[in-house]
């Protein structure tokens, strides 16, 4: 018998596609859509925080400090209270997209002979230390564009800090980084209390943390009560740290450690409302924090790639993955060669980020061959510096890790923000009875005469922290970020590629196969190099992955979801005008809007 296949009538076909659109493609887990905030976030706990000030009826902003707050005593395993927090945000009252530099400078006494005889600066302990900046880049949010007073927004912090159940990544990475904080006794009395790790499950209790933040929370309500100033209170709670009692028990313990923190630093250190640094890609202005930070290579890549008819050249294909990874090779060259802190560097801004740059450097790109030379171009006529050699091969050990926060509510406002330092890779050092572990970011500076990035007093390390946010027809519409060091660029360029130029949604996007490339100067530890490797994970297709050897990449397949990165992003749906979110799977985490 003769089964007919016939075609259903063109009329049918025409409705089918009017009304059904193709399904999405199956995610691990859901887009989250809500209609009056959102937030996303490394651990449920700093989501739960958000939540709270949005329930009390908080915007973006105060949703978003109270998960970074929440998440420096949860997450201590990526990012501490002593570390730092750059924020990106558009502000919906004024329209506007602003930077709070949320980076700790190096202190006075942080110069280039103190590492004389080093190839390299401290990478852990107090040395490694810049003046510690979370308080004072979120005091900047809530003062200029939170609702919140400081004391509301630190109280979920101070409630983990009384103690939260023990979770599996941070009590494995307690366990894998004992010996390196045995070097320190007032980290080891916290984090192993009774020279032991607390079990999965067990109430983990920082009391010398959940004491200098009541002491903060504390100056804020009782200035706020005889003031009724709510930016003069916030003021007072922010002078109990950088000034006070915790100031000088901070300090005091540093420099007992061999630090170079002083009463100086701390008293005279403020962070500030910058300018962002911004590039145009597919009709979506994408906006990343200044050059002292290495979000500017996103935008040099995005310029070089829209040359490119990436979509023609097909989703996952060889060609579009070695396309992209040799344009995100000479944005890092870029970096390696200009990038520093422009208030003690002149970069040449402008030219890095000129269409007509991106233009002269795009047919460097060799459609068949993978480069392994480093090429940094020359930006309006400036001149790359010859840097010194330095290592090359994989990585000396593992690079300490980060957490992000990105919050959306239906007033229009997002926040995103990449917070860290101060983490237990290498042995956490906490200050003394503060409670409070330091920065290691230090280790960002470059001991090369020659490199814009060299080691100066009160000078901003260039970081690797680059938090996004993304507006579309003058309209916001997403706010995005990952940890990962090196990769947190290219983990988020994968993301936005898939979600702009393939219509992937944004849960897709976030868990499709990724690509990173190692080509460039590591921003830790010794700064090595490992020229032509491309780390991609393995449900790429083989055939792909063999084209792709073929060209010249070195590859280095790790296993599905392996990427060491964790995108979040949360936004407003042009359409709709409501709000979604995604979530990775890689990293565990968490997310709810409502």
């Amino acid at each position: 018998m003769t089964i007919s296949r016939c075609a259903p009538p063109a009329s049918l076909v025409l409705l089918l596609a009017s009304t059904s659109p193709a399904p999405a493609a199956q995610t691990m887990r859901a887009e989250v859509n809500a209609k009056s905030y959102a937030i996303a976030a490394g651990r449920h706990f700093a989501v739960e925080a958000g939540m709270r000030m949005f329930r009390e009826g908080g915007n973006a902003f105060d949703a978003g400090v109270a998960a970074v707050l929440a998440a420096s005593v949860s997450e201590i395993q990526l990012f501490g209270f002593g570390g730092e927090a750059p924020v990106v945000l558009y502000d919906a009252r004024s329209r506007r997209v602003l930077v709070v530099n949320g980076q700790g400078v190096a202190p006075a006494e942080a110069k280039p002979e103190v590492w004389a005889g080093q190839p390299y600066i401290d990478f852990h302990g107090p040395r490694a230390a810049t003046v510690p900046a979370v308080l004072d880049s979120v005091t900047i949010v809530l003062t200029q564009f939170g609702t919140k007073r400081l004391s509301e927004v630190l109280a979920p912090a101070i409630e983990l800090a009384d103690g939260f159940p023990m979770y599996g990544i941070l009590h494995d990475a307690l366990v894998r980084e004992r010996k390196n904080c045995e070097r320190y006794p007032s980290t080891m009395a916290v984090y192993y209390p009774k020279g032991r790790v607390p079990e999965i499950g067990e109430i983990f209790r920082q009391p010398d943390l959940a004491r200098t933040l009541r002491a903060i929370a504390s100056a804020e309500e009782a200035a706020f009560k005889r003031s009724k100033d709510r930016a003069k209170a916030m003021e007072a709670g922010r002078a109990v740290f950088y000034q006070g009692d915790v100031a000088r028990r901070l300090v005091n313990a540093t420099r007992e450690g061999g630090g170079l923190l002083s009463a100086e630093d701390l008293a005279t250190f403020r962070g500030r409302v910058e300018p962002p640094a911004k590039a145009t890609y597919r009709g979506y202005d994408v906006y990343k924090a200044g050059f002292w930070t290495q979000g500017p290579v996103m935008l040099e890549t995005l310029n070089l790639l829209s040359g490119f008819d990436l979509r023609a050249m097909g989703f996952q294909s060889a060609d579009y993955l070695h396309t992209v990874t040799e344009a995100m090779k000479l944005a890092f060259d870029d970096r390696d060669a200009y990038y520093a802190d422009t208030d003690f560097v002149p970069v040449p801004t402008e030219g890095l980020l000129s269409t007509e740059y991106a233009a002269s450097r795009r047919n460097l790109i060799d459609p068949r061959v993978a480069s392994h030379a480093h090429r940094p171009g020359s930006p309006g006529g400036a001149n790359p510096p010859a840097l010194g050699s330095t290592l090359t091969g994989p990585p000396s050990g593992a690079t300490g890790d980060t957490t992000a926060v990105n919050a959306v509510d239906a007033a229009g406002n997002l926040f995103s923000a990449v917070v860290s330092g101060a983490w237990v890779l290498d042995g956490a050092f906490i200050a003394g009875d503060t409670g409070v572990p330091l920065s290691q970011r230090m280790q960002q500076f470059s001991l090369d005469p020659k490199s814009p990035n060299v080691v100066a007093p009160k000078k901003r390390p260039r970081i690797t922290l680059t938090p996004t946010i993304l507006l579309k027809d003058n309209r916001p519409y997403l706010a995005l970020a990952t940890p990962g060091g090196d990769s947190q660029d290219q983990q988020n360029l994968n993301v936005l590629l898939a979600h702009i130029d393939f219509g992937l949604r944004i849960q897709e996007a976030i868990e499709a196969p990724r690509i990173n490339s190692e080509h460039m100067r590591q921003s830790f530890r010794d700064h090595r190099e490992q020229p032509g490797v491309l780390t991609i994970e393995s449900r790429v297709p083989w055939d792909v992955l063999e084209e792709l050897r073929r060209r010249g990449h070195d590859l280095r397949i790790v296993g599905p979801f392996r990427m060491p990165t964790a995108v979040t992003a949360v936004g407003i749906d042009p359409q709709t005008g409501t709000l979604f979110g995604g979530a990775d799977v890689r990293g565990e985490r968490a997310i709810a809007g409502w």
